[in-house]
């Protein structure tokens, strides 16, 4: 049996924020049940049994939403007792959460930081750049309260990463938020391109993310990451750490950039299971795991035909010099069919233009890397 990785939204798509670009929001609003509320311990209990007595190796609980802490720090702590209580010889268990970090205090901290979660917490940059995107629903900004989780996280030795929506917004301002971010300590970075609503024109809102936009963000993040190294201290940015990763012969762990999609399990707080965080919608769903096995689940996601979809490449893309890199990149930035295969990347200018631009300093930090071991 494989290594077990959930994703589940104890809170569905409930959350305290009213964040313009919400992603969840829109793919919520794509299907027949907007909400289906919190989950129970009981269904917890399933979904933790389930999980640990079909790993091997590892099993991954990891939660997000909407907002994860909307269930309530007791859930977890439940989570906790169940792992301990179904927890069989050589299994290692580890927990994640995303959030937007407006819910968290001392306690939750605390507890964080001694179960050792792994945390993603979003900020979209300096306070003038995240007030203007993420808002609580009167409006007000969230970014002083996020300072104030990041130093109780801090205080507690939470192992936490920041996670930034890669807006308009964010990209004209990426170098002055970079040198935020360092000056506050944050060292582990993500950064999620923003995704425009599922029946959108793409590019049509004022946060949306256009490719000539994408292009420059990429290359400014880039001189700054890179000149930072060349100082001497290594920032972790995920997306330039996974195209190390391929340059040195492994895997990348983020599946946007393997080329296809992966066997995930995104279960929503009813137990219904969804192969991508990007389609938890109808038409997706695989089945539901408070009432169907694993074996189940794996028929279902074959019969909706969701990997070899995602396979199927556009024929520009094959040819590319920089597909190795690459590879088609994430589904959801090329999901549109034409004649039973999926479009070019939507973003397949910037990421041409930027490997060409860095190239030849990735593949100096790479020697670098080899040199070291």
């Amino acid at each position: 049996m494989p290594p077990i990785h959930l994703l589940i939204k104890p809170a569905s798509s409930g959350c305290n924020l009213a964040c313009k670009y919400c992603f969840y929001a829109d793919v919520s609003d794509h299907r027949s049940v907007k909400s289906y509320g919190k989950m129970t311990v009981e269904a917890l209990e399933v979904l933790v049994k389930k999980a640990m007595e079909r790993a091997e190796g590892s099993c991954t609980f990891a939660f997000q939403g909407g907002e994860p802490t909307l269930v309530g720090l007791e859930f977890y702590e439940e989570l906790v007792r169940l792992e301990k209580k179904y927890a069989k010889p050589g299994l290692t268990v580890q927990n994640a959460i995303q959030t937007n970090g407006t819910l968290i205090t001392e306690e939750w901290a605390k507890f964080l930081g001694k179960n050792r979660f792994l945390v993603g917490l979003s900020v979209d940059g300096t306070k003038e750049v995240n007030d203007g995107l993420r808002c609580f629903r009167n409006g007000e900004g969230t970014f002083e309260r996020l300072m104030e989780t990041a130093a109780l996280f801090d205080k507690y030795k939470v192992e936490y990463n920041i996670l930034t929506v890669v807006t308009k917004q964010v990209t004209k301002n990426i170098k002055e938020i970079y040198d935020f971010y360092i000056a506050h300590n944050f060292r582990y970075l993500q950064f999620i391109p923003c995704l425009d609503d599922i029946q959108d024109e793409k590019g049509s809102k004022d946060y949306s993310l256009l490719p000539e936009d994408y292009e420059v963000f990429l290359k400014d993040l880039f001189d700054k990451w890179y000149e930072t190294l060349r100082k001497g201290e290594f920032i972790y940015i995920r997306y330039f750490e996974n195209l190390l990763q391929k340059m040195l012969g492994y895997y990348p762990e983020a599946c946007g950039m393997m080329g296809t999609c992966t066997h995930q399990y995104v279960i929503e707080a009813d137990g219904g299971v969804y192969p991508c965080d990007f389609y938890v919608m109808d038409e997706y769903k695989i089945g539901n795991l408070l009432t169907d096995d694993f074996e189940t689940l794996e028929v279902n996601r074959t019969a909706i035909n969701f990997i070899p979809q995602s396979q199927a490449k556009d024929s520009g893309c094959m040819k590319c010099k920089w597909y190795r890199l690459c590879h088609g990149g994430c589904r959801r930035d090329r999901d549109q069919f034409d004649n039973g295969k999926m479009g070019r990347n939507y973003f397949c200018r910037a990421y041409k233009t930027f490997f060409k631009y860095s190239y030849p300093r990735l593949e100096e930090v790479a020697k670098m890397i080899l040199s070291r071991r």
